[in-house]
């Protein structure tokens, strides 16, 4: 199959993550709603657009400024206040063991490279300076969940993915991530491969329940199936 273009998650899938993005995300809904969330809790919405991610768990708490959209986004301006603090600062921020030299192998094959992700341009745009992609000529495109009209499981960002890069059909799209909703998103687009990656935010086993081609361990196998 001819493959052009592959689609990956950033955190969890190619950036290194020690649950850093739920334990943010965990602690903002307890210091500013006065919630109680637990981290399995928390990682069941990881990948998703985080308002929504937060509204999500604010509904599951019965606690009804879910509804409130000014309070949703006080949330979320304290989730990226302190994220993006951690992406400035952590010595841990790197890019996850092996991605380098995949989407290096990847481009030297013809296909394009892009990034997709549940969070908003101003944390990516941390991450990217940080980690350095964008100065090695690798990655095509990043889209944002904030760039497009819903955020994962829709699947609107790999189309504007498609779209800027000049890729007229999803048979010729691979999506690569950690979390059901990248699955999700990746089997809604029509991908002809979407590959979940176990060592990230989810379990081998909680993949499984998710719609998905293949499950690999480790960002290597994905040469042999692309």
């Amino acid at each position: 199959m001819d493959i052009q273009l592959a689609v990956f998650d950033i955190a969890g899938t190619t950036l290194h993550d020690e649950s850093n993005v739920g334990l943010v995300l965990q602690q903002v809904i307890q210091e500013y709603a006065g919630l109680a969330v637990s981290l399995p809790e928390v990682n069941e919405v990881m990948g998703y657009a985080k308002p929504w991610a937060i509204r999500y768990l604010l509904e599951q708490k019965q606690d009804a400024r879910y509804k409130d959209p000014a309070f949703i986004d006080s949330l979320h301006r304290h989730f990226v206040q302190q994220m993006s603090d951690h992406y400035l600062h952590s010595e841990g921020v790197r890019e996850k063991k092996g991605t380098g030299a995949v989407l290096g192998a990847l481009k030297q094959r013809g296909i394009k490279i892009a990034l997709d992700t549940g969070f908003d341009r101003a944390i990516t745009d941390i991450i990217l300076k940080r980690v350095g992609w964008l100065n090695i000529g690798v990655i095509d495109a990043v889209i944002t969940s904030d760039e497009v009209p819903q955020g994962r499981p829709y699947p609107y960002m790999i189309y504007r993915a498609m779209e800027q890069l000049g890729v007229r059909s999803i048979r010729q799209v691979a999506k690569i991530g950690d979390t059901l909703s990248d699955l999700e998103e990746g089997t809604n687009a029509g991908c002809p491969f979407v590959i979940g990656i176990t060592t990230g935010a989810y379990s081998k086993a909680a993949l499984q329940e998710g719609p998905h081609t293949h499950l690999v361990d480790s960002l290597e196998e994905i040469l042999e199936i692309i």
